[in-house]
């Protein structure tokens, strides 16, 4: 049961999406949004990798307990050996995070990352024409810079904050890039007084079985777990933009934000990504690219949206296919724990309800992060605010099963068991920043294997 329930578990949690997204469109010719993407998760996105979001993670590291760190994962499925033309971040698209720190869906400050590309010999077909050992190598072919704004929408202000900086390249192999961990290290740009910058290839953060699209599969697992299941995204890669700054940055009165990110190209929004999988794995295929193209401020526009949380598609059924018992309509819990936030814990003095990330600032780093986040007494993760390690699938679904205290009838077995089988990415994360795993090296024949040097 655990493979299929994962991918299952955050469409539950936005069951809103399937159907009052319908009826909104129906009634408004547009979708109202519960906010979220994730891998190819939209017709014209699967399309147009370069400005795919695929997941966003925000969160308080143990390094750097009075900052606040963001990470966007961008073009799915990036295998390392697919050269000779590599990934790059689209030139013409502004990848933002958007921060709004009083809770009324709207958003308050707003990083923008935009990128350039340059190509010093034009007659070869190298992405680099001999080994790499610094950013600013002549013999790195390609290279792109980021730049960076923070925009204040209450003051009206821009401020520059990074005017050029290098990308870190893919990972082209070990021959390519001796020591691609050093690579890494000189893509850091830190600003004394606001915190780190950085971008480039990374290892694909994300863990799950997709095994669940091949008509419901379930992979079975060892004696006494409920599944087996297989990450389909280990050995892939995705570019990546990773920043911390401080606390008082991104904070006005209240320590409790709410985040999402989007893609823009020529002022017109082409992805969006809050919680993860809902776009995905719910949204109608004639509905999602709409989706990507829409804020959470639409959200309260459409009560409706809102109002179908407490009657999930998903909930229904995996009593009637998997015999799960659920708690009954309306499920104010799950309006609670994904629409608002939770009370005492992330939820804003008067929240309105909209699907984003959000995160309690002044809860500190746990001293032993638990992957099932809030749900095993680990406030420190989600659905406050997302690290890397949370099992995100896993604790969305059994949300959806009323594994939570707010329905503690349904909170026992079989419901607090439900998960996929995949419990940790394939490579371990940094404890530093930048935080995500280095990519596997192209010239490694199915990107498996990490070598010593490659942070």
């Amino acid at each position: 049961m655990r493979s299929l329930l994962k991918t299952g578990a955050v469409l539950g949690v936005a069951l809103a999406a399937a159907g009052a997204i319908a009826f909104s469109a129906a009634r408004d010719k547009a979708p109202a949004a519960l906010d979220a993407s994730s891998h190819r998760e939209a017709p014209a996105i699967s399309v147009d990798p370069s400005v795919d979001n695929t997941d966003f993670y925000m969160w308080v590291t143990p390094d750097a307990p009075d900052m606040v760190t963001f990470a966007v994962a961008i073009w799915p499925f990036s295998n390392p050996s697919g050269g000779p033309n590599y990934y790059l971040f689209n030139t013409d698209a502004v990848y933002a995070v958007n921060i709004d720190n009083d809770g009324d869906a709207e958003a308050d400050i707003v990083y923008e990352f935009t990128f350039d590309t340059h190509i010093r010999e034009g007659n070869t077909f190298l992405y680099n024409t001999g080994p790499v050992t610094s950013l600013d190598s002549d013999a790195l072919n390609i290279r792109q810079h980021f730049a960076v704004d923070r925009v204040d929408m209450h003051q009206g202000t821009r401020v520059h904050v990074i005017d050029e900086w290098p990308v870190v390249p893919s990972y082209v192999g070990t021959n390519s890039m001796p020591d691609y961990g050093a690579l890494t290290q000189q893509g850091v740009r830190e600003i004394a007084g606001t915190g780190k910058f950085f971008a480039g290839q990374r290892d694909d953060p994300f863990f799950v079985d997709l095994g669940v699209f091949d008509l419901l599969q379930i992979r079975p697992g060892p004696p006494g777990n409920m599944g087996g299941g297989a990450d389909s995204l280990a050995g892939y890669s995705v570019n990546s933009i990773v920043f911390q700054v401080q606390k008082s940055d991104v904070t006005a009165g209240s320590p409790i934000i709410g985040a999402w990110t989007t893609v823009s190209r020529g002022g017109k929004q082409v992805s969006r990504l809050g919680q993860p999988l809902v776009n995905e794995a719910v949204i109608p295929l004639a509905l999602k690219d709409a989706f990507n193209s829409i804020p959470p401020s639409v959200d309260r526009t459409v009560p409706e949206a809102v109002a179908s949380v407490t009657n999930p598609i998903l909930a229904t059924l995996l009593t009637a296919i998997y015999k799960v018992p659920t708690p009954p309509a309306p499920r104010m819990d799950l309006v609670t724990i994904f629409l608002t936030g939770i009370p005492m814990l992330n939820q804003p003095a008067n929240v309105t309800p909209a699907e984003m990330l959000r995160l309690n600032t002044a809860i500190p780093p746990s001293a032993n992060p638990n992957r099932m986040g809030v749900l095993a007494g680990d406030n420190a993760g989600f659905p406050n605010g997302r690290r890397l390690i949370d099992d995100v699938t896993d604790i969305a679904l059994r949300a959806v099963a009323g594994a939570t205290p707010f329905t503690p009838d349904f909170n026992k077995a079989p419901n607090n068991l439900l998960g996929d089988g995949v419990d940790a990415n394939d490579k371990p994360f940094l404890a530093t920043f930048p935080y995500l795993a280095a990519p596997n090296p192209g010239n490694e024949t199915g990107g498996v294997r990490i070598l010593s040097g490659a942070r």
